[in-house]
């Protein structure tokens, strides 16, 4: 019969107070190395010399590595291809550890004293890098007067007095500054539809973004005059609902096809209810009813596309290079994503991959075709990743040092039967 365990020690507050304080200091110096460690691989690996590519337009064309300036005027570039191994090491993302590294060399370029203040574990890494996201743009003058003014008193900074004293210096340095920030503004316009969030949203789509004032002021009398006219025809429905709707219409021509919506329902045979899992071309749109597709496919000048159901599973093949319809269709279903370790961007924005590569008799079957985005499918083309498939949904990947990294989408793969 096993002995009860013996019962715990009482600690004074005192002591754990002590221990609390002294594991907060740990973890400071903690990552305070691994910001250090960011700035030495950017420094072991400098921007390599390339010749410029351009096409017949005058594009550039990217294949290799390629310089990747991550920090303001005065820092370093470095290896675009070397950015990801660091990232993976770390457990992040690509575009994470792009930010990271970014992050380090500013500090340690640009700022200065804020660096040494991190590297002694009096100020933690993520409050200079939010400092640091204001400064990169700044010329190496105002950067350096934002050190000399927030280095004695970052530890107690807030968000609002960091962003006043990067303006404030940027304006004592730079007299040219409110202009150059007039136009940095007027860059920033964009409009973001988020396709990809629509599953947290229970099929809703997130927009937003920042516009001109002209423009602004156009956009609004169109979505005012349009929620009038759904007024009309649905007069129980409230101004929000027939904003967005409006929104939705704009550019509709009267009997003309504006839209096509091309969705994925998976619904088990055995399952009585009407609740139905939802796909689109963007990502999953999560879970909504039979009567909101049937509202779907009735909405004017929208055209509904029926396409059949694909078998994941099967081993699908052609005599080419280029991968059939569906081939590709299959590839997006069974890994919904970029499958380079940490990437989420969405398949349906991806290469189709030949994981053995076509050129070294590599077949355009199933089993060698995989999702990948622009930057991971040029990082293994021309920057020594190699990685095999494991499963369906499961790959290695083997990085230039030799490190193996595994990637598993099991649980993002799509039921369609």
């Amino acid at each position: 019969m096993a002995s009860a365990p013996a019962p715990t020690a009482p600690t004074s507050p005192s002591v754990l107070l002590d221990a609390a304080a002294e594991q907060t200091r740990i973890a400071l110096l903690a990552e305070a190395e691994r910001f250090s460690l960011a700035l030495r691989w950017a420094h072991a690996h400098p921007a390599p010399v390339t010749d410029a590519v351009v096409d017949e337009l005058g594009d550039l064309v990217m294949y290799a590595d390629q310089p990747a300036t991550l920090a303001g005027e005065g820092a370093p570039g470095m290896s675009e291809f070397a950015i990801a191994e660091f990232a993976t090491a770390c457990g992040l993302s690509t575009y994470q550890g792009r930010a990271l590294i970014g992050a380090a060399l500013e500090a340690h370029h640009r700022l200065p004293r804020l660096w040494s203040k991190v590297m002694a574990g009096d100020v933690a890494v993520w409050k200079v890098r939010r400092v640091t996201e204001q400064t990169h743009r700044l010329p190496p003058g105002a950067a350096a007067e934002v050190d000399t003014v927030l280095a004695p008193i970052i530890g107690t900074c807030s968000y609002a007095q960091i962003e006043k004293t990067v303006a404030a210096a940027a304006a004592r340095v730079d007299d040219e500054h409110e202009e150059m920030e007039r136009l940095d503004r007027w860059q920033q316009q964009h409009l973001e539809v988020r396709l990809d969030a629509a599953a947290l949203n229970g099929g809703l789509v997130p927009v937003s973004g920042l516009l001109d004032y002209v423009d602004a002021v156009a956009l609004e009398a169109r979505l005012k005059t349009g929620a009038a006219l759904l007024g009309e025809a649905h007069p129980d429905l409230s101004l929000d609902v027939r904003r967005a709707m409006a929104a939705g219409r704009l550019g509709t021509t009267e009997g003309a096809t504006s839209r096509e919506v091309v969705v994925y329902t998976h619904h088990e045979p055995d399952q009585i209810h009407d609740i139905l899992d939802i796909e689109g071309n963007h990502g999953r749109l999560g879970h909504t009813t039979i009567e909101q597709i049937a509202q779907w496919c009735q909405l004017a000048g929208t055209k509904v596309t029926i396409k059949p159901v694909l078998e994941l599973d099967a081993e699908i093949s052609v005599d080419r290079y280029e991968p059939s319809t569906a081939q590709r269709e299959q590839a997006i279903l069974t890994c919904p994503t970029c499958v380079f370790p940490g990437c989420s961007k969405s398949a349906r924005g991806c290469d189709l991959d030949h994981i053995t590569a076509y050129a070294q008799g590599g077949t355009t079957t199933s089993w060698n075709l995989a999702p990948l985005c622009r930057y991971h499918h040029r990082l293994k083309t021309f920057g020594h990743w190699t990685y095999r498939r494991l499963g369906r949904t499961r790959f290695e990947w083997t990085s230039p040092s030799g490190r193996i990294h595994h990637v598993d989408l099991t649980a993002k793969r799509r039921r369609t039967r």
